[in-house]
């Protein structure tokens, strides 16, 4: 009886891994490794600030307090981004959610503090860029995008040098008499261009970005928990500003006559955000969050029907899916006192369609405990809010009756057509948001027909060729992975991309989160297959001996 014991211990020694013992000389040598680089970052950082400090005191009688102080953050971003790639991509994705707060809170509007977040980006890419250069590896990631996205591009520079560089050298509109058909110049239609053309493709770079920051399983679960903890906060935030608004405490546009009362005035900024709309008594609310407008905050509260649904279904840990659960709820009750109809129409359609795409549904264990906990959310929230919510719903449904969405879409589409002027369209930028500072634009609330009326109809055949391209790739690539929480992650994402690809309705390409969440997400989906095989292998090796003879005996 004693020897089997014994072979049994000897075997329970033999399988289980051993974990490397560094010796003295290595454990000292990553010391002085550590050392060095934090040397490195305190000597780099101090010679930036005093040298930005410097600069900043130089246009102190120029700018006043206000410009001094975006000089130095703005040199300390961009120098530091430059050296530390991976860092600045994580505050970038960080900075992003509370962007607007900065702006408005703490900045006081300074249009220096809109850019910080492409201070961060910007010289990340490039750093990333120049080392897939050094390595010889392309920068464009997948393949199969390489020439869809080569055409899309070559139109746009022809759009933007015939069409928009055609009415920078052309005479100034009020100088053409009446009656007269002709190219004129309005406003700065090259700058315009180019402002059009950054927001059009200025954030494809980040699927590069996003396939080199998640490297393995742990960094994919950081990116996940550490985006649901900003998630909560401010769609926490944003109940807080409603409540302050309903309270009173903030008074809102309540005080207001007329039109005003329909408007978004930053005068009305209520804790967080920029501009809003409150309105009760005429059912006017339009609330922005935490971000500069409302329009910004109904995005974002949407892209997180998608991302707190994938950590709720596919996070290994049990408290982390209470967690998305927690974010689930939040993003429910925002979409009902936001006040976006697009929101509160769009959070129900999502999380049901990601039940469906990604196979949930059929998953017991996990579904009904969640489909339990809306259910309790929503009845809750049905008896905290009941008069706000059936305003909501009226609203919605009393503006679906008079202006349903799909003859919006057609009579948005009937009108750029009818309007087309030549085969490159009326130039970059002509009916995007931010370039309207620099020329007259056209108001288009659609993202297809808004790309025919400013590139027509071959740049809108080439934005469709990218995205369908991109859509198949990163479905072939998530069905590849076989590990069910990274696959069920990547199937969460996968549907982002496919919604966000072929959305016509308003312009979220055009605006954050969604020209963020969107590219980047991109390249996590490609990043999973090779993290799918490192944990695989992990799991292989972990294993008893024992088992793999099994396996492979079976096979």
């Amino acid at each position: 009886m004693p020897k089997p014991k014994s072979k049994r211990k000897s075997k329970q020694k033999t399988t289980t891994p051993e974990t490397p013992q560094l010796s003295l000389k290595e454990q000292l040598a990553l010391n002085r490794q550590a050392a060095k680089a934090k040397q490195e970052f305190i000597s780099l950082a101090s010679s930036t600030f005093f040298g930005s400090l410097f600069l900043g005191l130089l246009l102190f009688p120029i700018g006043g307090p206000k410009a001094t102080i975006g000089v130095i953050i703005g040199i300390c971003a961009l120098v530091l981004s430059f050296k530390y790639p991976r860092q600045a991509l994580w505050t970038f994705l960080f900075y992003m959610p509370i962007s607007g707060t900065v702006v408005y809170g703490v900045a006081g509007g300074n249009a220096l503090f809109q850019l910080a977040k492409d201070a961060f980006f910007i010289p990340a890419a490039i750093t990333i860029y120049q080392e897939f250069k050094r390595k010889s590896q392309p920068f464009l990631i997948p393949k199969q995008i390489r020439i869809p996205f080569f055409i899309l591009l070559i139109l746009a520079l022809l759009t933007l040098l015939v069409v928009n560089g055609g009415m920078q050298f052309a005479p100034p509109c009020d100088r053409i008499p009446r009656g007269i058909k002709m190219v004129c110049k309005n406003g700065q239609p090259l700058i315009m261009g180019l402002l059009g053309l950054k927001v059009l493709l200025g954030y494809v770079p980040l699927i590069t970005c996003g396939y080199y920051l998640i490297r393995n399983k742990k960094e994919l679960l950081f990116f996940a928990r550490s985006h649901l903890v900003l998630a909560i906060i401010c769609l926490g935030l944003g109940v807080v500003q409603y409540l302050f608004l309903s309270s009173g405490k903030c008074e809102g546009t309540r005080g207001l006559e007329g039109a005003d009362l329909f408007k978004a005035t930053l005068k009305a900024r209520c804790l967080i955000g920029g501009s809003l709309v409150f309105s009760p008594d005429v059912g006017m609310i339009r609330l922005p969050g935490t971000f500069v407008s409302p329009w910004h905050w109904a995005w974002f509260i949407i892209s997180n029907a998608f991302l707190t649904y994938a950590s709720a279904f596919s996070d290994p840990s049990l408290i982390w899916r209470i967690g998305g659960l927690v974010g689930m709820a939040l993003v429910i009750v925002n979409a009902f006192i936001s006040g976006q109809r697009i929101a509160l129409a769009l959070v129900p359609v999502v999380i049901v369609i990601l039940l469906i795409l990604t196979g949930q549904i059929a998953n017991l264990k996990r579904f009904i405990p969640i489909a339990i906990g809306i259910g309790v959310v929503a009845a809750i929230g049905t008896a905290m809010f009941p008069e706000v919510i059936q305003e909501r719903v009226t609203s919605f449904v009393d503006r679906w009756n008079a202006a349903p969405p799909t003859d919006f879409i057609a009579d948005q589409a009937g009108f750029t057509s009818k309007g087309q002027s030549g085969i490159f369209g009326a130039g970059i930028g002509r009916a995007t948001n931010s370039a309207r500072a620099y020329g007259a634009d056209a108001l288009i609330e659609t993202y297809y027909p808004k790309l025919l009326f400013e590139m027509g109809p071959l740049a809108v055949g080439g934005f469709l060729l990218l995205v369908t391209v991109i859509t198949w790739v990163t479905f072939k690539t998530y069905r590849s992975v076989k590990e069910p929480n990274l696959r069920s992650f990547a199937a969460s994402f996968w549907v982002y991309v496919l919604v966000i690809s072929y959305n016509t309705y308003w312009y979220p390409l055009d605006t954050d989160p969604v020209a963020v969440y969107y590219w980047f997400l991109i390249g996590v989906i490609l990043r999973l297959p090779e993290i799918d095989r490192e944990e695989r292998a992990k799991q292989l090796a972990e294993e008893p001996t024992g088992n793999k003879g099994k396996k492979k005996k079976r096979k």
